[in-house]
């Protein structure tokens, strides 16, 4: 081989490293910039995450910190239960309900009137307890607006219909269609003057409830309760069962008159729920 070829061969083999070199040198580069990409992506994300976190908490620092604007006419511990019958009815059926839950308006619309005549008899008064674990399972706002709407219901006197409005016309549990208020003020129409009473529209629109019902929904949580409907005679569990016996119609019935043996149906309806707003406990303030 000449001189020359050899050389020209070498300075082709010189070239070649330089090239591979050079490739070497600019993948590095790159694979430096995507890491420097990834770490600042990262550190913002922490950052977002950070801010959220820390929102949350001062979300809920704030709303524990203010007065909680309850619907009026309460009864119970904390002011949390909404009575409907007679006051001095000898027996007491405490239910916490969900207005998306399906299992309470399977509840609601089965024993509907079993329990209004047990009500008008005087024999059964029902305090009613709103929660909203179905906006926490399944996503949504409907459970809150829907409680909100029904505690401005009391508000005006028109608790139990509107109460029962709701559950009648119930959306699927993945429709969180109670999460308007436009369509819930539509449902008031079905209740005879709720939707002109003074100060309903405002209270719906304006969430004026949503501590209190953020409060009632604590409570649920915290209070050992396995699911909606929780249903409680006499504080006593009887749904879906009390004891061995199945709930129906005629057990519930059988179940309150036994109770109520040798003692005197009540005949005192609660007073006239007043439209002024009450401040309650704030939220988060253990009880005296």
């Amino acid at each position: 081989m000449s001189e020359k070829n050899r050389e020209e061969k070498r300075s082709a083999r010189e070239r070649l490293q330089q090239e591979r070199a050079a490739d070497r040198t600019r993948e590095k580069r790159r694979r430096t910039l995507v890491v420097s990409a990834a770490v600042v992506g990262v550190l913002g994300l922490v950052a977002v995450v950070g801010l959220v976190v820390a929102n949350v908490g001062k979300d809920k620092a704030d709303s524990a910190g203010g007065p909680v604007s309850a619907p009026s006419g309460l009864t119970g511990k904390d002011d949390l239960a909404i009575p409907v019958g007679a006051t001095d009815a000898p027996s007491t059926l405490t239910v916490w309900e969900d207005f998306r839950c399906p299992a309470c308006a399977q509840f609601e619309n089965g024993f509907r009137s079993t329990i209004q005549e047990l009500e008008k008899a005087g024999e059964l008064k029902v305090e009613y307890h709103l929660a909203t674990i179905i906006d926490g399972n399944m996503g949504g706002t409907g459970s809150l607006r829907a409680a909100n709407a029904a505690a401005c219901a009391q508000d005006a006197g028109q608790f139990a219909p509107y109460h029962d409005v709701l559950y009648q016309n119930q959306p699927a549990e993945t429709d969180d269609a109670f999460a308007k208020n436009s369509h819930l003020l539509d449902l008031a129409g079905k209740v005879d003057g709720l939707e002109s009473a003074p100060g309903f529209r405002e209270c719906v629109d304006g969430g004026k409830h949503d501590d209190w019902v953020n409060k009632s929904a604590e409570a649920f949580r915290t209070g050992g309760f396995s699911g909606t409907p929780t249903v409680l005679l006499n504080g006593e569990s009887v749904f879906p069962k009390k004891g061995n016996e199945n709930i129906t119609p005629d057990s519930l019935k059988k179940w309150v008159r036994e109770a109520n043996k040798g003692k005197k149906a009540g005949s005192t309806t609660p007073s006239a729920p007043s439209s002024i707003p009450v401040e309650s406990t704030p939220a988060g303030t253990p009880p005296a």
